[in-house]
């Protein structure tokens, strides 16, 4: 069995007591137990490490250098072992939900406020996470808003709201003196995608009058480099409403087919928020008709 193995709760906490107390004795009667407990325990930590953790005499308790990086992990480790009890028995008091590169567009605000007012027991949290699954299969997130169709077994969706599909260009390009494009504007183009999370792919253009494709993996590197000139980019409204960059223009696609903004959960355990989310995010997207 290695150190990490045998290290437990209980030593870090009694670690932490003796360095914020300075003595066993404190240690102790804040944490309920003997001294000689808090003395085993330490004990214990010290060996599973193979290293000294606290300096002892007669008048005071002090960290080793060792000792003082310990106390912050442990510190860390113990709060986020607090914070997943709290999580656990409050009965699920929030919801994460999470995206790639665009929320909700023009309905992120109204969505927020709309979940405050009908659900203040629930607090909601949007993150950030740019992969396929928008942080669901990472743990990052309990929902997800996406924008082409799960491909993992595990998950469930359902279509909450369509979108237009938009062309982004440099501000001095000349389609940005059009009101609107069409796909064949785009073929002889460089076209700049995220095959990960986006909804552009060269199949939206027949054989033989496809863009040239580069990549790239951040909405911010994305509209940097579409600010030059060298490509264009084709996405989802919701990122003309989240991101507006100067140097850079949206103009819808006229011939493209709108896109299916999704709500994401686990299969075999959905938030039971879900419904509530599902609700508040159709009903947004349905005044858009």
């Amino acid at each position: 069995m290695d150190g990490a193995d045998s290290v437990d709760l209980r030593q870090l906490r009694c670690l932490v007591a003796i360095v914020d107390e300075g003595t066993f004795t404190d240690a102790a009667a804040v944490l309920g137990v003997s001294q000689a407990a808090v003395s085993r325990n330490l004990a214990s930590l010290e060996q599973a490490l193979g290293v000294r953790l606290l300096r002892r005499t007669s008048r005071e308790v002090t960290p080793t250098s060792t000792g003082l990086r310990v106390v912050a992990h442990a510190r860390r480790v113990l709060g986020e072992v607090d914070d997943l009890v709290r999580e656990a028995v409050s009965g699920h008091a929030q919801v994460r939900i999470g995206y790639a590169w665009a929320a909700l567009g023009r309905h992120t605000l109204p969505f927020q406020r709309g979940w405050s007012a009908a659900h203040p027991e629930t607090e909601l949290h949007l993150v950030r996470v740019n992969s396929a699954s928008a942080g669901l299969a990472e743990g990052s997130c309990d929902l997800a808003v996406v924008r082409r169709a799960p491909d993992d077994r595990r998950f469930e969706s359902a279509v909450v709201g369509l979108e237009r599909r938009l062309c982004a260009m440099a501000a001095d390009d000349p389609l940005a003196r059009r009101r609107s494009v069409r796909l064949a504007d785009i073929g002889g183009r460089t076209l700049l995608v995220d095959r990960r999370t986006g909804t552009t792919t060269p199949q939206l253009w027949p054989e033989g009058d496809r863009p040239v494709v580069e990549e790239t993996h951040d909405v911010d590197d994305w509209l940097t480099v579409i600010a030059t000139g060298r490509c264009v980019g084709m996405t989802a409204e919701s990122t003309a409403n989240q991101y507006p960059r100067p140097g850079v223009v949206y103009r819808p696609v006229r011939d493209a087919e709108p896109i299916a903004v999704r709500l994401a959960w686990w299969r075999d355990d959905p938030h039971p928020a879900a419904q509530a989310v599902l609700e508040l995010l159709s009903a947004l997207y349905r005044g858009d008709r």
